[in-house]
């Protein structure tokens, strides 16, 4: 089994290389931007849309869910 951790260095690695040399900018905006709306709609997949319970998986609180599903246009 492969880490999460693995696939991740594994896609910066491919996009660095990508750049061609070029600087990147905002690399945490541009990760952050990329992951969460996967994370947070296959968690909310897994809890049949319980907040609740996907909140205690994600160890955040209700409030914070529901500003990330809403900014990510993922709210039912």
């Amino acid at each position: 089994n492969r880490l999460l951790s693995n696939f991740t260095e594994d896609a910066l690695r491919s996009y660095f290389i990508s750049l061609n040399g070029h600087q990147p900018t905002d690399i945490y905006k541009l990760v952050i931007g990329q992951i969460e709306p996967s994370l947070f709609k296959t968690v909310m997949d897994y809890t049949d849309g319980n907040q609740s319970v996907a909140a205690d998986i994600l160890g955040i609180n209700r409030a914070t869910l529901r500003k990330k599903l809403k900014q990510y246009q993922l709210h039912s």
